[in-house]
């Protein structure tokens, strides 16, 4: 592969126990910064090249044949090894599901950890796979769902047999806390709703909810909660290619949508049409 692959899914409305959120193919990967980490299981694969993966105020060498599996709302960022080489290219997965957790957790994986290969090729092999049988179902195909559920299964059960922890990574204990306001931040983020309605839902005074958000994602609760809309918007920027920037801003919670271009465009660099044009083509 040496273009880059991209496939997002919206949450099936299928009850199934797991499916991908998305997954991917980058043959140059960028520097990401995320502070509050992502919502769902997150698997990054070194394909080529070398990338360097920051947590906890730890670096980790992400080698060839060396991924990592991130848990949700996992402070992280990464970026290629610019003291060997620009050049890092990787495939990523992020899933989730009604009983994922459940199953990593009987797999003894429901934590963040960088694995490695101990047969060559064994992890990007499944990925591969994966992609094949995207490029080769149809978009109304209405099994899809449950292919994708049953290839996520396996690769799970791929790492489990064939991925060697190097590094188990320590979770934050403040996460703990806050992981029920959080969950329901994750629900109710296209609302009217700012830091007086997070406080009242967590119970605790909006100073306690501040300072333990600092602690975990080194972001104010509102901050949070933005990052939650671009992050929701950047997915219907790309798969909901019919609406307007009207449509997006108003269903991610903005009220006006220069509100919502200025604060996009503030946090990402580029505008929401940018983005949209630059990884739909």
């Amino acid at each position: 592969m040496d273009k880059k692959i991209r496939y997002t899914f919206s949450p099936p409305e299928r009850s199934i126990p797991i499916y991908i959120d998305s997954i991917g193919f980058n043959p140059q990967e960028l520097d990401f910064d995320r502070p509050e980490g992502y919502p769902y299981y997150h698997w990054l694969l070194t394909v080529e090249g070398e990338g360097v993966l920051a947590f906890s105020d730890h670096q980790h060498i992400l080698e060839k044949g060396r991924g990592v599996l991130l848990a949700p709302y996992t402070p992280h960022k990464y970026h290629p090894n610019y003291e060997k080489t620009a050049s890092w290219s990787t495939v990523y997965l992020t899933f989730s599901g009604a009983s994922v957790t459940s199953i990593l957790d009987s797999l003894q994986m429901d934590y963040s950890a960088i694995y490695r290969e101990t047969q060559d090729n064994v992890f990007y092999s499944c990925i591969q796979n994966i992609f094949n049988e995207l490029a080769a179902s149809q978009d109304s195909s209405p099994i899809i769902d449950y292919n994708m559920s049953s290839l996520l299964y396996h690769f799970i059960l791929e790492i489990k047999k064939y991925g060697r922890v190097d590094d188990k990574l320590s979770t934050i204990q403040s996460y703990d806390k806050i992981r029920p306001i959080v969950e329901w931040m994750e629900r109710v983020y296209q609302e009217n709703i700012g830091l007086l309605e997070i406080s009242e839902q967590a119970n605790i005074s909006s100073q306690h909810l501040n300072k333990l958000f600092h602690d975990t994602f080194n972001l104010s609760p509102y901050a949070f909660l933005v990052q939650l809309r671009i992050r929701e918007a950047k997915r219907l920027l790309l798969t909901d290619t019919e609406l307007t920037l009207k449509d997006v801003a108003e269903r991610v919670g903005f009220n006006a949508v220069s509100h919502f271009v200025t604060t996009f465009k503030n946090r990402e660099g580029i505008t929401p049409k940018q983005y949209k044009d630059l990884h739909c083509k």
